[in-house]
């Protein structure tokens, strides 16, 4: 993506189908200055990809209201300190409304606040702070109780709720006298009343422009929009069945007083089954984005900061970069931040999945919504707000559930082109019926024609594969498997070669003292005091490594009386009067210390891929130290369980074939790739991938990002670099080999899942359509068929939510 282009979500409301998300597509997409756009009906977003220098948010906001549907703004409210003057105001004012993803900002001068309406995908609280700031004067969030999506998808659901039970009281009567006038269910007492077409009239109009208005306003905007969607057929279809009963009615005027053959009970039935079918649809679509909500949840409410020298409890929105903040035992971390004072074990279980607390100290990094489970801590803030890394996360959830996956574009083609063959297939039913099976009699022409038209709407179609990418995401996002998108949570299923880098990956990724081999007559413990002291001056990593192990072991060092570093070759030190020499052979030959009769020890080392490192103690050797990075505990299952699934498995690392073909034996690894330079990785998958392998490359370093990038699937280890992680198409949090056959298998699961969708919503269609044109569905039927139809692809999707890993 070009340094230019920026990217917007905008929250949709008014879509009834997936024609209604793939008509905005299309709209936002001719749009000048968008680069893409895509459009979930699931979960009623929008995400735009545009240049900022040809269009802004407000013009896509307004060509989704054009287009006949809204758009949702959060609102959020500041209290505004420093103002003197209207001017003041009027500059503060200006500022805000020229911020990416404000769309009105009122400031008042004398209540000295700022009420600001804003896109919530393309800005944030913190942002307006800063401007705010940046102008020259204080603001800070007056409320909390912003108005979000969450919310508004309640009052949705309420409101459908509402107009289900209004339109079922009224639709009940009618249905009453349409099921008790058929010969088999004449035994059914029913009211005098309910058979006068003025009382069936009085009960259906309301149902019909009340309840119905919905569909009606649907139907006009699409169609002045010069398309169709699910509202068309709906409108068309109750407007027949009511029309054609008012017509009859009227014409019944001064002759009979009772007609059976009136159809207000097919248009109102079927409108009270639609609302139905929306209210289910609403529940499930909560559900759906369940994920999100349990993410967010995690997010500490409050943070303890230190400004001016007084603690100071504080919104989480208004903590910045820099801020002091406490956490004591038991409190959420609130950003991410780094220790400054104080030790402590972590739980970071809601980010890794080990259940085991991490003890972190001074200089240590921590996570924000992590959990201080026994120490007090001083920290100061560097990521805030959508920098941390749970707001990170968060956004490669939504963003997965957002995209769309390449199966999805079929579904989206068809039903596009759907709703105008179902109304000529309707049209054409019609004057089969009228003109051939039946001539003459319209009402049964009729009925048949609302029947097809209801039958076909293609709801079902258009929730079919969102709802299965949302479900699943969030499912493997649960198990700290972040997919970036639909397109790479498909895609995964089909790999067929895992190439592991080596270090950081298949191992832990830093060095530790794994053998201490001591010469005959010298005791261990004197023998590691003196190498730890020694090393202990050391910068070098494998120092660093002896040290700890050394330590580890309860062995105290001390200060070294002499210290010389011999770059390439080792160190020299002197410790209580002892000259001590460590390094390599030819270190020992330099001072001409005899080392024949080790050689074979320490070449058995090297081949179990250990850095060996002699010592030499007053010119006579004294032992060997061995060094490696050790493989992960994990790392031997995972490529055994890879292995099972019939994928091939390949090791490739920088480091020398010997060490590398040691690590790849201790964990069964048969194919190895070594010796590679960094900028070489992604030339050997380019060389797989001629092979006509689909290759899953899976990495943690920055030297590793070009690799993750060119591979059919990037795999990157969540406790490895952010380089890596943006290069990458999936993050494996729990840097738990594991995770790789896990998101594998969430990629097959999720994808059997949306193929069962497709093909029940395709199979719903193309079984219903001829059955209602043959006369053997009646129009009520068709309603609730069409309603199960649309509830089951959901309901079907969320058993995603289930799957154990």
């Amino acid at each position: 993506m070009s340094q230019n282009i920026k990217e917007a979500n905008l929250q949709i409301t008014g879509m009834t189908c997936a024609a209604c998300a793939n008509r905005i597509e299309k709209g936002l997409k001719k749009m000048e200055g968008v680069e893409d756009a895509n459009v979930n009906f699931a979960l009623e977003k929008s995400t735009i990809k545009y240049n900022p220098d040809v269009v802004n948010i407000d013009a896509f906001q307004q060509k989704v209201r054009d287009l006949g549907y809204d758009v949702i703004s959060e609102k959020a409210e500041f209290t505004i300190t420093g103002m003197t003057c209207a001017a003041c105001a009027t500059r503060i004012e200006k500022g805000l409304n020229k911020l990416v993803g404000v769309t009105k900002a009122a400031v008042n001068l004398a209540l000295e606040s700022a009420a600001v309406e804003y896109d919530p995908g393309a800005a944030s609280v913190q942002d307006m702070i800063a401007r705010v700031e940046k102008l020259g004067y204080g603001a800070s969030l007056k409320s909390e109780k912003q108005e979000d999506v969450a919310e508004l998808r309640a009052k949705e659901l309420e409101t459908q709720k509402g107009k289900f039970i209004f339109s079922l009281i009224l639709s009940f009567p009618l249905l009453w006298a349409m099921v008790s006038h058929f010969s088999f269910t004449s035994f059914i007492w029913l009211p005098d009343m309910l058979m006068n077409p003025w009382v069936q009239f009085a009960l259906a109009t309301p149902v019909q422009f009340i309840i119905g208005k919905q569909f009606y306003v649907g139907a006009y905007k699409a169609l002045r929009n010069k398309s169709a969607n699910m509202d068309v057929l709906v409108a068309l279809g109750t407007s027949a069945a009511y029309f054609y009963s008012l017509y009859l009615s009227i014409s019944s005027i001064g002759t009979a007083a009772h007609m059976v053959e009136l159809y207000f009970e097919t248009s109102a039935v079927l409108i009270t089954l639609i609302i139905l079918g929306k209210l289910f649809e609403a529940k499930a679509k909560g559900r759906s984005s369940e994920a999100i909500k349990k993410l967010m949840g995690l997010q500490a409410k409050t943070a303890m900061v230190v400004r001016g020298g007084k603690e100071l409890e504080i919104p989480l929105e208004e903590v910045i970069v820099g801020d002091i903040i406490y956490v004591k035992p038991g409190e959420k971390v609130p950003v991410d931040g780094e220790i400054i004072e104080g030790r402590s074990a972590l739980d970071e279980s809601m980010l890794t999945g080990e259940s085991v607390p991490v003890d972190k100290t001074v200089g240590d990094n921590v996570i924000g919504a992590t959990i201080n489970k026994n120490g007090f801590l001083k920290i100061k803030a560097t990521k805030v707000g959508r920098d941390t890394a749970l707001a990170q996360i968060i956004k490669v959830v939504e963003e997965a559930q957002g995209s769309k996956a390449p199966i999805q574009r079929l579904a989206d083609q068809i039903s596009g082109i759907f709703v105008p063959i179902v109304v000529g297939i309707a049209v054409v039913t019609f004057l089969t019926w009228f003109f051939i099976v039946d001539p003459g009699n319209f009402a049964e022409a009729l009925e048949k024609l609302i029947a097809v038209l209801v039958i076909a709407c293609p709801c079902a179609l258009g929730l079919a594969t969102p709802t299965s990418i949302m479900a699943g995401s969030g499912r493997a996002a649960e198990f700290g498997i972040l997919f970036k998108g639909g397109e790479h949570l498909e895609t995964t299923h089909r790999i067929t070669t895992v190439v592991l880098d080596k270090t950081g990956t298949v191992t832990n990724g830093e060095p530790v003292l794994t053998d201490v081999l001591v010469a005959q007559g010298i005791e261990e413990k004197e023998f590691l005091r003196l190498v730890g002291t020694a090393e202990k001056q050391s910068e070098h990593p494998l120092a660093e490594a002896i040290v700890a192990g050394i330590r580890e072991k309860g062995i105290e060092l001390q200060d070294t009386a002499e210290f010389e570093a011999i770059p390439g070759y080792g160190i020299k030190a002197v410790i209580d009067e002892k000259e001590l020499l460590i390094g390599t052979r030819k270190l020992m030959k330099q001072y001409n210390v005899e080392i024949d009769f080790v050689l074979e020890s320490m070449e058995e080392l090297e081949r179990n891929g250990k850095t060996a490192m002699l010592v030499a103690i007053n010119g006579a050797y004294a032992g060997t130290v061995a060094v490696a990075d050790t493989v992960k505990d994990t790392s031997k299952e995972a490529v055994r369980r890879l292995r099972e699934m019939g994928l091939e498995v390949v090791m490739m690392t920088g480091d020398n074939r010997q060490t590398a073909e040691a690590i790849a034996k201790q964990v069964g690894i048969e194919s190895v790739i070594a010796e590679v330079l960094p900028e070489g990785k992604a030339d050997e998958v380019k060389k797989l991938q001629a092979l006509g392998k689909k290759i899953a490359m899976v990495g943690d370093g920055i030297n590793d990002a070009p690799a993750l990038a060119v591979a059919d699937i990037g795999m990157a280890i969540g406790t490895g670099t952010d380089v890596a992680m943006e290069a990458a198409d999936i993050t494996l949090m729990r840097g738990d080999l594991n995770s790789i056959a896990d998101a594998i298998f969430m990629s097959k699961k999720t994808i059997a899942n949306i193929k069962q969708n497709l093909f029940w919503a395709f199979a719903y269609n193309a079984m219903g359509i001829p059955v209602a044109a043959l006369g053997f569905l009646a129009p009520w039927l068709a309603g609730a068929a069409m309603a199960f139809s649309s509830v089951s692809v959901v309901l079907n999707a969320l058993r995603l939510q289930r799957v154990k890993l």
